[in-house]
């Protein structure tokens, strides 16, 4: 047979039916883009499960109730209210006012963008946390760290509408200092002190800017660790592990902030170099634990184009975090998953959202400069940055190998049996009889979906392979916290307000 050129038609044929099919899957990728609004008011929604004391009228979540309300009074204080930090009934006061910092750190930075009804959450949110931290340093020369006794709770499994294991009541005080948990406190309080300064509460603000530096004042001047003082009461749950030295410039980081004076900005530059022995290596971490890449990001935005880049330390290090954590870095110290998730060996991985949160933070403050990250012979951008922001967001949302989301609530698949008490256990409103200690176990135990959704929660996570079982019993996996929610609501405001 004679070969024959195809005819122009021909191709013009294939080229539209190509051309097609193209937009047909453009269009199907538009349809599955992730919704971060919902996702947005749902992690702010998390925080109404955790809540402690007396619930308002305003309730959402209404298969919780009222809980805890005699907390400090056997001990002549009212310290009603805060949050339950994971799936069980103890306030630590470390990782709450952690979770409090980051939270208000988020709605500083993207507030403004993310809604009224956001906007109002969210700031509910924090005030929850805030009246009750007011409360816990109400007394000169006493922080209260902890409510509950926490070898008690975890031999339990009880709603906390039910507990009746000791409400015991931990406290540093002059003799006895915890300066690590009253510097988280005064960081707390100074940074939501610029949320409702910002957005129309300027008495509350002034309160708790006051009440910040007053706590900080403590924290410093009494200095010493909380493993010390309080000893079986947070470990082995929330050990300090880092050392006080990086919570006491955190706390005076953020005072700069909320103050802008230069005795705080001066205290950090200082004794950057004292507490050089006790931050050395730890540039690229952040979390309830360790504050030394935060401080670090949190101060860049102060020297970013000025001369004051090349006298203080705090650009440079933010530099060596980035370089220690992007994939693509030659530096890098963090690992990842196969499916591309920030990744590090230990109990629930996904609290490292505070290191997404840390990285886009960093990015925006770069991001009207011409400045290059460069990672020995790797240049990173902000907008590389922002690019890989966005992938940690949308794996935990669904793009990831598992293809379910790890938020509870979003999406057409996610965790159903949540290392959570209150969740995984029958409500008073369906079962109103007391459950006591050993009453919960069989639920506990049980293989099925838990009966009340704590929407908005992120659990643990996946392991180092991206595997999830889905199993109450791995609290590792299965357990949603504050501290992994709080830095989410920030990177989802930020993503919300570009979708």
């Amino acid at each position: 047979m004679k070969n024959r050129k195809t005819p122009f038609s021909h191709f013009l044929k294939n080229f539209i039916v190509l051309l097609v099919i193209s937009i047909k899957i453009a269009a199907a990728t538009k349809g599955i883009l992730h919704d971060y609004g919902d996702a947005l008011s749902k992690s702010i929604l998390f925080f109404e499960g955790q809540r402690s004391g007396k619930l308002p009228s305003t309730q959402r979540l209404t298969w919780r109730k009222d809980s805890a309300l005699r907390d400090g009074f056997d001990y002549g204080v009212d310290l009603t209210g805060g949050y339950y930090d994971a799936g069980d009934n103890v306030k630590f006061n470390f990782p709450m006012a952690f979770s409090t910092t980051v939270l208000s750190w988020g709605i500083i930075e993207y507030g403004k963008s993310i809604g009224p009804t956001n906007l109002k959450d969210a700031l509910e949110a924090i005030r929850w946390s805030t009246d009750y931290f007011l409360k816990a340093t109400s007394i000169n020369g006493v922080v209260f760290a902890q409510v509950g006794d926490p070898n008690g709770d975890h031999n339990c499994w009880q709603r906390p509408e039910d507990m009746d294991t000791p409400r015991t009541v931990y406290a540093v005080t002059e003799k006895s200092p915890g300066s690590e948990v009253s510097a988280e406190i005064a960081a707390a309080l100074a940074a939501s002190s610029m949320v409702f300064r910002a957005f129309g509460d300027r008495f509350y603000a002034k309160v708790l800017l006051q009440r910040a530096s007053k706590v900080f004042e403590f924290a410093d001047k009494y200095r010493g660790s909380y493993n010390n003082s309080i000893g079986a009461g947070t470990c082995p749950f929330y050990c300090d592990f880092s050392g006080y030295q990086d919570e006491l410039l955190w706390a005076s980081a953020w005072l700069h902030k909320a103050t802008r004076s230069p005795v705080y900005w001066n205290y950090v530059s200082q004794n950057m170099k004292n507490f050089e022995s006790f931050i050395e290596g730890s540039m690229s971490e952040f979390g309830w634990d360790a504050k030394h890449a935060g401080i670090n990001v949190l101060l860049s935005k102060f020297v970013v184009n000025q001369s004051l880049e090349y006298t203080t330390p705090f650009l440079s290090n933010a530099d060596k975090f980035v370089c220690n954590v992007m994939p693509e870095s030659p530096s890098k110290s963090w690992g990842y998953t196969p499916g591309g998730l920030l990744y590090k060996s230990g109990m629930c991985n996904l609290q490292h959202t505070s290191m997404t949160f840390l990285l886009l933070a960093y990015a925006r403050y770069l991001k009207n400069t011409n400045r290059v990250i460069q990672c020995d012979h790797v240049a990173i951008t902000p907008k590389r940055l922002i690019h890989f922001t966005k992938s940690q967001v949308d794996y935990i949302l669904g793009d990831n190998p598992m293809k379910m989301s790890y938020m509870v609530g979003y999406g057409n698949k996610f965790p159903q049996r949540v290392h959570h008490r209150g969740s995984s256990l029958p409500s008073i409103s369906t079962h109103p009889e007391h459950i006591d200690c050993k009453g919960g176990t069989p639920y506990f135990l049980s293989n099925s979906p838990n009966p009340n959704l704590l929407i908005g929660a992120v659990v643990g996570g996946p392991k180092s392979d991206d595997s999830f079982a889905d199993d109450r019993i791995d609290a590792g996996q299965s357990e949603p916290t504050t501290y992994v929610n709080a830095p989410l609501v920030g990177l989802l405001a930020y993503f919300k307000a570009r979708s």
